[in-house]
């Protein structure tokens, strides 16, 4: 099948009947956020939550380069992949990104299964608190550092390039003095049973439903997503994977799709909407 027959096809699978949407960090790149694994990305090595908890050191490190990207993240606004997504009625959405996009574009069911860079909790105390008041008082504890390191790159989650971070200045959680930590999924660290099995059941419900699965913007190179598409090969629900460059769930996809999301959600949204309004 050519390559414009692969999207047509998919297009049409996915226009009507039971729809569950997997989500990477694909999705989020024309909203100026990038991605870990696209055509042309570097590699990077994200702090693992091992790491985070081993010290004063890591944390200093972790937090100081998260100042700076978080100023520039919590400015990114959702582009035309995420409204097609809350466009598209789907039963859920399921999001390996932490930027809180989804959220902010409107999408009514929602698993963010890594979490959300937004809030923060205490390892000692589990206080979940917002990342905003937190970062008022990083700016006051470090006043003139985002000035100082204007120019380095942000990562895609949220963090920066940048080695010096020994004068950084990280406050404890005002409620017991414990380490904070952004309340999301680190490399290393599992994903909250609750969520998964949420997500596993609305993927097999797919099977009793003659619906489909779509995957759009992931790589899928890490277990936390690659899961949900061989759950579904294994209850023979249909998967479309739409992505720039291979996937590890390329072998099990039924629709194959190389094309960027921005293009093409807003083409199935347009599509489903008739028969989901």
């Amino acid at each position: 099948m050519t390559l414009v027959g692969q999207r047509d096809a998919a297009l049409e699978r996915c226009a009507t009947g039971p729809l569950v949407v997997l989500t990477g960090a694909g999705l989020s790149t024309d909203s100026g956020i990038p991605d870990y694994r696209g055509p042309g990305a570097p590699a990077r090595m994200p702090m693992t939550f091992q790491e985070f908890v081993s010290g004063p050191a890591a944390q200093q490190r972790y937090w100081a380069r998260s100042h700076l990207g978080w100023s520039r993240m919590r400015r990114a606004e959702p582009n035309a992949g995420h409204h097609a997504v809350a466009a598209l009625g789907a039963d859920l959405v399921i999001t390996q990104n932490v930027d809180g996009l989804h959220e902010a574009a409107g999408t009514a069911a929602l698993v963010a299964l890594h979490g959300r860079i937004a809030d923060v909790i205490c390892l000692a105390c589990r206080r979940t608190t917002p990342r905003a008041a937190l970062q008022q008082r990083l700016e006051e504890a470090n006043p003139g550092w985002t000035a100082r390191h204007a120019s380095v790159a942000v990562r895609p989650d949220g963090d920066v390039d940048l080695d010096e971070t020994r004068d950084f200045v990280v406050p404890p959680c005002a409620d017991c003095g414990g380490a904070l930590k952004p309340d999301v999924v680190f490399f290393g660290e599992n994903v909250p049973k609750p969520r998964v099995e949420r997500c596993y059941a609305a993927v097999e419900a797919l099977a009793d439903t003659a619906g489909t699965l779509l995957v759009a913007g992931s790589s899928l190179t890490v277990m936390s997503g690659l899961r949900f598409v061989r759950r579904a090969a294994q209850r023979a629900v249909p998967v479309v994977i739409v992505n720039r460059g291979a996937t590890r769930g390329d072998e099990l996809a039924s629709y194959r799709v190389e094309a960027g999301t921005g293009d093409w959600l807003p083409a199935l949204a347009a599509l489903r909407t008739p028969t989901t309004a």
